[in-house]
């Protein structure tokens, strides 16, 4: 019932915020440009395609949890993962492969309409074969998540633009709810795992994972994990060197299933 409950949650959020204009994206194609956002990058995936990550230490990338799971329900084998620190024009700073991934601890893959649920969770940290120490690849620091209304951002890599990652410097998010926020972020396929940043003082943190694009009445908008509770909760399960789950027979929300809502969810 949650996901039905969220899809009609996200109804009345579309239909009764008043959104400003968002900034335009902006590619990263050059040196400027990209200065300071190096720890985004892309996470290539054998066999899947890729997903966009972001350093949060030296040796751990933060990545949305379907991120590596196949289609059939199965992990992807970390040996096929391998993530593109800061890469523009095709090349990227630093090239990592991964030796440990791991899901929150409550995410379950393919969780049928429990659309709300599976955002909420849909978090995953790497573990990198060697560390990043390069004083131009930062890792970013988290943050609280933001409320209704404020500004974030969103770095990250998609369809057409998969070799250079853009900038949304603005977006909005236009309600939190069940540990979902509902962002008017623009999000493709690729953006999966998307840092979405708030600035404070010149300062990007995370706030938010990008999870989902949602699309209702021809308007999409973009769902992430908030980062308030899960992502204590998935250092913790990190910690004791657990290995992501498989996700079961439990199912998956593909492109153009419809909720009774009609809000339509979309894996990007």
């Amino acid at each position: 019932m949650l996901g039905r409950c969220f899809a009609g949650i996200l109804c009345c959020i579309v239909a009764t915020a008043s959104v400003a204009e968002d900034a335009v994206m902006l590619s990263l194609e050059t040196a400027d440009a990209s200065r300071g956002w190096e720890g985004v990058g892309r996470l290539d995936i054998v066999g899947k395609g890729f997903c966009t990550g972001a350093l949060v230490d030296v040796d751990q990338v933060l990545t949305a949890a379907h991120c590596l799971y196949r289609d059939d329900g199965q992990l992807v084998e970390i040996s096929q993962i391998q993530f593109l620190a800061g890469l523009r024009g095709g090349q990227a700073r630093a090239y990592r492969g991964v030796k440990r991934a791991v899901t929150h601890p409550d995410y379950v893959h393919r969780s049928g309409s429990n659309v709300g649920r599976e955002v909420s969770h849909d978090l995953a940290l790497l573990e990198l074969d060697q560390p990043i120490r390069n004083s131009r690849i930062r890792p970013f620091e988290t943050d609280a998540r933001p409320g209704r209304g404020d500004e974030v951002g969103v770095v990250s890599y998609g369809k057409d633009r998969a070799d250079n990652p853009t900038l949304q410097e603005t977006c909005e998010v236009l309600g939190v709810r069940l540990g979902v926020l509902v962002m008017t972020c623009s999000v493709d396929f690729g953006s999966s795992g998307s840092p979405v940043f708030s600035v404070k003082n010149g300062v990007a943190r995370i706030v938010s994972v990008v999870s989902s694009m949602a699309e209702l009445d021809e308007r999409k908008v973009s769902l992430g994990t908030s980062l308030a509770r899960p992502l204590a909760e998935l250092k913790a399960e990190f910690a004791t060197v657990a290995p992501a789950r498989v996700g079961g027979d439990q199912r998956f929300i593909e492109a153009g299933d419809r909720a009774d809502t009609g809000a339509k969810f979309l894996r990007p």
